[in-house]
């Protein structure tokens, strides 16, 4: 469990280890999909799949990433409590513990204090190795002062795993075991592996728009896999932006849904990059 202590958390270069013991549900979750081949599938199951990946991977791409880490648009208490909410239920840990760690990234992208850079310490590190070792588990509040002040956001903080096992309990008594194997299991391990591959894929697979000092790229079809997160080289050269697709051909379903929300008042004050940078952009394409 990640904790929620005030202690500097040190970040370094240096890969931690892997605690096999705390990472048995991680292994767990995994093997549990085996499980479809005994319930099979159908079409109910696909859509059932599909829809729970797509609403937590909203979850994290606007909130985790966008709204907790780097503020690019406002919002209510309560809209940010769901926000939380969902995206605990994509089980990578707590909300505080995400953003704390992806402020980090972006102080150290590819530089030392990264922990998870798939050119300093290794692709499979960067993919899975650095979020299963203990050394990181603690969750530092100094990074996310902002956030860290609502009573809420530590406590889905600390019991971050509370919200999957309800979410899983909720699926098997309202669709049986076929519902928890293709809505829980198979839908948390695609949404897994789909966002680790921003950490690792998107730092060696795609095309540098920007000339960033680290080693981010953009690749459409991570892109697409993530609601507009794989326009990263985009992101890491102006992070504080709502959208990642700085251009209309780059799609960003996220962005796009956050565009709608903004018409109901849901979210406000949503950041676009400026002309500057799209004339940059557009130069070096």
């Amino acid at each position: 469990m990640a904790s929620t202590t005030l202690e500097a958390v040190p970040e370094v270069r240096t890969r931690g280890r892997i605690d096999w013991v705390t990472s048995i549900p991680f292994v767990g979750v995994h093997a549990a999909c085996l499980l479809a081949l005994y319930t099979g599938v159908g079409w109910t199951e696909v859509g059932l799949c599909l829809g729970l990946y797509f609403v937590r991977m909203f979850a994290l791409t606007a909130g985790y990433h966008r709204y907790f880490a780097h503020k690019t648009f406002q919002t209510s208490r309560a809209f940010q409590f769901v926000l939380a909410l969902l995206g605990t239920c994509a089980l990578q840990k707590g909300v505080l513990w995400w953003s704390a760690h992806h402020r980090v990234h972006h102080a150290n992208s590819d530089q030392e204090g990264d922990v998870h850079s798939p050119t300093r310490e290794g692709f499979l590190w960067s993919h899975v190795g650095w979020i299963l070792a203990h050394d990181y588990d603690a969750t530092n509040l100094r990074m996310v002062p902002d956030f860290a002040r609502y009573p809420e956001l530590r406590c889905l903080n600390r019991w971050y795993h509370v919200p999957f096992v309800l979410l899983c309990v909720l699926l098997f008594f309202t669709g049986g075991l076929s519902w928890l194997v293709w809505g829980a299991f198979a839908s948390t391990v695609l949404l897994w592996h789909a966002t680790f591959c921003i950490n690792s894929l998107a730092h060696v697979l795609g095309r540098r728009r920007f000339p960033t000092t680290d080693t981010s790229r953009n690749n459409w079809f991570l892109a697409l896999l993530t609601g507009g997160e794989g326009w990263h080289n985009n992101h890491h050269h102006y992070p504080n932006s709502a959208n990642q697709g700085f251009y209309w051909w780059e799609i960003d379903t996220t962005y796009y849904v956050l565009r709608l929300l903004a018409v109901f008042r849901i979210v406000w004050d949503v950041r676009k990059p400026p002309a500057r940078i799209l004339e940059e952009g557009r130069r070096g394409a």
